[in-house]
């Protein structure tokens, strides 16, 4: 029989915080457009085609992913190296800015170097994107190390320029498992709304927990396996299933399930091979990357909600 989990918010002991930012918000329309860094396989747009939400663009270096973005977008530009931004010179206005820039830089297995590792100075450049284009919207994701990453210098310098750029923003650990996946999984997520920290802070907090309350439990009900993967590494060796009290390794399809993408997302042809003959090896990497698309939908929705509003 397959397990219940409640759809609820998690209120992480990790830190959460809102901040009153300045500057003007762009108009937002019916229809939100986005732009993706560090896009991997695409969590966000899996999570937001249902809202109807467009891409204007992907930036992702890495060769396997960008495959998959090929494949299942094949009307969506790639742009690559996030780092040469201002040469997107027909990118167009956008709403949502949205990426989690690499986390191995703030992890305890990355060897946490913070800053001084070009991979977390990219947050740096996260933010140099959203001065250039001044999207209504940021979402940025990355690992809980990131909070004590330098003794919080790190993540304070972030946010200080988020502030400096004029965005309101709130942050929150979320973790997946509370969002119908069969895994464990807190990230941290950050919510930026241009000159408006209570939009900001409306999409990651309830009004309840705002208040001081316990945040309320959500009215919806989802079904997992009896027992699941752990929380997803990039090395497959440790992306394993408890079964029938055996341990067996999760395949790339269930590895794909626990992250909330459909069956298959990144069984696509590969250097010369047909799908079907698609390696395991990069599927586990791209799955172990990603963020959980159950979560970046809620986020999703919490913005749609606000977003169309105009001033």
């Amino acid at each position: 029989m397959a397990s219940v989990l409640r759809d609820r918010v998690h209120e992480g002991r990790m830190g959460a915080g809102v901040y009153r930012g300045h500057g003007r918000r762009k108009p937002g329309g019916a229809i939100l457009k986005y732009f993706s860094v560090c896009s991997g396989i695409e969590a966000a747009s899996c999570a937001w085609e249902p809202f109807g939400w467009e891409p204007v663009g992907f930036s992702e270096i890495e060769p396997f992913p960008s495959a998959v973005l090929a494949h299942r977008f094949p009307g969506v530009k790639n742009y690559g190296d996030m780092t040469k931004y201002k040469e997107w010179k027909d990118v167009g206005q956008f709403d949502v800015l949205v990426g989690g820039t690499p986390c191995q830089s703030f992890s305890v297995a990355g060897l946490r170097k913070g800053l001084d590792d070009p991979r977390g100075n990219l947050m740096l450049t996260f933010g140099a994107i959203a001065d250039y284009f001044k999207p209504s919207w940021i979402v940025w994701e990355n690992v809980p190390g990131v909070l004590s990453s330098n003794k919080g210098r790190d993540f304070g310098a972030f946010l200080g320029m988020l502030a400096e750029l004029g965005y309101g923003f709130a942050y929150r650990v979320l973790d997946a498992q509370y969002y119908g996946v069969a895994q464990r999984r807190r990230r941290v997520f950050v919510v930026g709304y241009l000159g408006d920290w209570r939009r900001a802070a409306a999409v990651l907090f309830e009004s309840e927990s705002l208040c001081g309350h316990p945040a309320p439990l959500q009215g919806r009900t989802f079904f997992c396996w009896d027992t699941g993967v752990r929380t997803l590494d990039r090395n497959s060796k440790d992306n394993v299933l408890l079964t029938d009290n055996s341990v067996r390794f999760a395949t790339p399809r269930e590895v794909e399930r626990s992250q909330g993408f459909p069956d298959n997302w990144t069984r696509i042809p590969w250097r010369g091979s047909p799908a079907e003959n698609c390696p395991d090896g990069p599927r586990y990497k791209a799955c172990g990357n990603s963020m959980a698309v159950p979560v970046m939908r809620w986020i999703g929705e919490r913005i749609k909600a606000l977003g169309l509003q105009r001033a």
